[in-house]
């Protein structure tokens, strides 16, 4: 995500070579959605790359392939589990979760696939599950099942609120895109852990995406009065102001609660002179 073309040369630095450009992002926020894992499992080289561009503290939340998720559902993923696990290894401290992103038709028949799957894992990472069936947003009997799974495994409920983008018909592009693709499911804001993780889309207009986030403001500011440690992906559809919002969200939630740490200042887009 780090590579997103909108922000070269309007946020990021341009050009900068491969080797720079996860850095110079990380002056802007401080955790990522590894979202390129769910497609490819990266070679570990790449990934020493990653870890090399970013201090221990920075936040990866790394999604497992879709070979696991999606083609083989869980089962049978023993060799392609180790290969994605040997390929993370050098992010250390940074692998903040690994997310095990469920497609739309893994529903409550299947937690005994995913409570084995969650069993197997071992206990050096965190994870954080997304469900998308809609019988675990409607059916509190089924909700409940899901929590005591996770529960089991220490693991997080990853909502993806999209409850925002869906309040009226779409108006760009970038969101009839959007509309077709993403779930349409109620929003829930319960943390089970003490690193709740929340992935929010808001519209391409600034002033309705601000609007549709101020539950979230107030949910996080109350989770780090309780001492948990939340993190909070921000998107649009177009992602073009996504950075920039990322920090508008933070800001948000400081002004509730001031002794928060900021985020780092940006890299510069110009490079310094003397003159």
């Amino acid at each position: 995500m780090w590579t997103h073309t909108p922000w070269q040369g309007r946020f990021l630095p341009h050009p900068l070579p491969p080797g720079e450009r996860l850095r110079s992002y990380a002056t802007w926020c401080n955790a990522v959605e590894g979202n390129t894992t769910f497609y490819a499992t990266p070679a570990r080289s790449t990934v020493e790359s990653w870890a090399a561009q970013t201090t221990p503290d920075f936040r990866f939340v790394v999604k497992l392939s879709k070979a696991i998720t999606h083609e083989r559902r869980l089962t049978g993923v023993d060799e392609e589990l180790r290969s994605f696990l040997e390929a993370i290894e050098p992010l250390g401290p940074r692998a903040h979760a690994l997310w095990v992103q469920l497609p739309g038709s893994f529903g409550p028949n299947d937690l005994g696939t995913l409570a084995g799957f969650l069993r197997r894992l071992p206990r050096s990472y965190r994870y954080a599950v997304e469900v998308r069936h809609r019988a675990f947003f409607d059916d509190e009997r089924s909700a409940r099942l899901l929590e005591r799974v996770l529960a089991g495994a220490d693991a997080e409920w990853i909502p993806f609120d999209t409850t925002a983008f869906f309040q009226s018909p779409p108006t760009s592009d970038a969101e009839r895109d959007a509309w077709t693709k993403k779930p349409r499911v109620p929003r829930r804001s319960s943390a089970l852990t003490d690193r709740p993780i929340v992935r929010y889309l808001g519209r391409d207009d600034t002033a309705r995406t601000v609007e549709g986030w101020r539950h979230w403001v107030g949910t996080v500011a109350e989770w780090l009065r309780e001492g948990r440690s939340p993190t909070v992906f921000i998107h649009t559809p177009d992602n073009a102001d996504a950075l920039m919002l990322a920090r508008r969200f933070h800001d948000d939630v400081r002004a509730r609660l001031p002794e928060i740490d900021p985020l780092p200042e940006p890299m510069p887009i110009e490079p310094l002179t003397l003159f």
